[in-house]
């Protein structure tokens, strides 16, 4: 299959947390970028949860008239070296105008984001991929975006729903966790994957590398196993 190379990159705590506000506090929470840049993956991706915390503008938009997109497309507004990848399967996330400063944004919706959100990211020269009858294809998502936005090579390094949908599918061929030398323990939080059916088996993967840092933290690197 046409795709990039896709790597899961992730930090948690020790017992394998990733709330946001828990990994900043984390020894070896400075190793984290270093790490990601080693990956050489220039589009990185994340889901609508993650971005709202830390890209999208608050407050959600809402189309006034409800006409559906309704089939396949993709709009480039730019050749980059590399991409911030949004998956927004309803089109709701609002934006800053781009201004060239930062990574192009690329917003991936479902057929059922309205003409009107399409029309209000074209304004924001923002490039966007629409795939999935209901829900995003991800799969015909990273199709596209390899063949026509020229990604190699991304990362992934959303929530733990939007991580478990790229495994789900089937997509990873890495996946990078950086544990940082502490531990959650709250009840109720995040891990590094989730969304799948109770009865899933065990996914096995095999050991790639390991590198430790002053910090404490350790690097594991794992290819997942066809």
């Amino acid at each position: 299959m046409n795709k990039p190379y896709i790597i899961c990159h992730m930090m948690s705590s020790v017992d394998g947390r990733i709330d946001c506000v828990m990994t900043e506090q984390l020894k070896g929470v400075e190793d984290y970028y270093e790490t990601l840049a080693k990956l050489d993956a220039d589009t990185t991706v994340s889901g609508k949860r993650t971005a709202e915390l830390e890209m999208a503008l608050s407050g959600k938009y809402v189309s006034k008239n409800l006409e559906i997109y309704g089939k396949e497309g993709f709009s480039k507004k730019v050749d980059a070296k590399g991409y911030e990848v949004v998956v927004d399967s309803k089109g709701e996330l609002l934006w800053e105008k781009e201004n060239g400063d930062e990574k192009p944004l690329l917003i991936i919706t479902s057929e059922q984001v309205t003409k009107e959100y399409l029309n209000y990211l074209d304004e924001q020269n923002i490039s966007w991929i629409v795939c999935g009858k209901n829900t995003t294809d991800l799969v015909k998502a990273s199709k596209i975006l390899y063949e026509e936005f020229h990604v190699e090579r991304m990362a992934v390094v959303g929530g733990a729903v939007i991580n478990g949908a790229f495994l789900k599918a089937g997509l990873l061929d890495e996946v990078s966790i950086l544990i940082g030398a502490g531990i959650d323990g709250r009840k109720g939080m995040p891990g590094v994957f989730d969304g799948f059916d109770i009865d899933q088996p065990v996914i096995s993967l095999s050991l790639k590398d390991v590198e430790t840092f002053k910090s404490g933290a350790v690097w594991i690197r794992y290819k997942t196993v066809e």
